[in-house]
């Protein structure tokens, strides 16, 4: 009988979780049976927003959350269950990657947090459930992120040509997979902000979630003054493995450059530039890989003003990945279902080569239905 698993993807940009019912092949093959997403209602957005900088009575917060994050987590997963039309004993398992608050991988007490009680997803869908992924890897002496390049790297790999994956969430990342013919290990890392400052600068300057289609940013002009400063950040030094987060690319972050230029710019020059800034980084990043090929995948993939920048800044031809058969905004709701079912089968979900773990493992922590 066909195995099938859901994953769960609710990325850094915290607008909601993305659900996908899926069936592997044992020859590198995905079959979506059918894709969820559930926005998270405004309020529960806020008051996440609010816990992923330290503040008062944090503990107090976060519990509700975790249980609210829970059951919007179950009701996606049922959701795509239905539509795919399969009985819950058909699941073999549900990835989930949970909902970050916290990440800091550096250091004697390196920690990472994700909270949307396992327990109670697994107990309202009668689905086995895994997730907390991500500690397991720290354990190893590893990052804890990107934890994607290992799935990028099964599906995506050819036989003669290297590829770079861009996933555009929240919080940017880049897969670099080498050929089948080089044997060469799979790199990947975070390479900074994705769409994390362009939604916080747009929230407070509009009240709207993101900027739709770029166009905010496409009102305004590119202010270079303003992207050397953003630029000029120790992060982007640092050579890989290395991860972070939207706690480091924060709207208090970009208001410190801002208060270094000599007088005030436009808010929608700030969204022109914040949006090059995204594209430079990643061009930076990738530009000593060399890949033949670039596929992007992930949020920022809507944004048209976002992606012509990347067309421009990247040396490589620049596709999407849906060119590679998948759509670019479920490759990591699929990567974690991927996730899972490598935990079901006792097999390593990390690349060492990209987070810097000493040696793979088996990921996650097992809730039974």
């Amino acid at each position: 009988m066909p195995e099938h698993y859901i994953g769960l993807m609710s990325g850094t940009s915290a607008d909601g979780v993305d659900a996908v019912c899926v069936q592997f092949g044992d020859e590198p093959s995905v079959v979506i049976h059918s894709h969820y997403y559930q926005a998270y209602p405004e309020p529960l957005r806020a008051r996440l927003l609010a816990l992923m900088t330290p503040g008062a009575n944090e503990i107090e917060r976060m519990g509700p959350l975790e249980v609210e994050l829970a059951e919007i987590f179950a009701s996606a997963s049922i959701a795509a269950r239905e539509a795919a039309e399969l009985p819950a004993a058909t699941i073999r398992a549900i990835g989930s990657h949970g909902q970050t608050l916290r990440h800091r991988p550096n250091g004697r007490y390196a920690f990472t947090l994700q909270i949307g009680d396992p327990a109670r997803i697994a107990e309202l869908t009668g689905i086995a459930t895994i997730a907390d992924f991500r500690r397991r890897d720290i354990a190893a002496g590893g990052q804890g992120a990107p934890l994607v390049p290992a799935f990028h790297h099964w599906l995506f790999q050819h036989e003669t040509r290297t590829r770079a994956i861009i996933n555009i969430g929240g919080i940017a990342n880049v897969t670099h997979i080498p050929s089948k013919i080089t044997g060469r290990p799979v790199l990947g890392f975070d390479t900074g902000p994705g769409n994390a400052l362009l939604d916080a600068w747009i929230r407070a300057q509009t009240g709207a979630a993101h900027d739709t289609d770029g166009h905010y940013a496409a009102q305004g002009q590119v202010h270079q003054g303003l992207l050397a400063l953003l630029r000029d950040e120790p992060y982007f030094d640092i050579p890989p493995p290395k991860s972070t987060g939207r706690e480091h690319f924060t709207l208090a972050w970009l208001d410190d450059r801002l208060k270094q230029l000599p007088q005030p710019i436009a808010a929608v020059d700030v969204q022109a530039t914040l949006t090059q800034f995204t594209a430079v980084t990643l061009a930076d990043a990738i530009a000593p890989l060399s890949p033949d090929e670039v596929f992007l995948c992930g949020g920022g993939t809507a944004n048209p003003v976002l992606m012509n920048a990347l067309t421009q800044t990247i040396a490589s031809p620049v596709m999407t990945t849906s060119d590679l058969g998948l759509d670019p905004r479920l490759v990591e709701p699929v990567a974690f279902a991927w996730l899972a079912r490598q935990t079901v089968l006792g097999r390593p979900g990390n690349a060492p080569s990209a987070t810097g773990a000493r040696h793979g493992a088996v990921l996650g922590a097992v809730y039974p239905a």
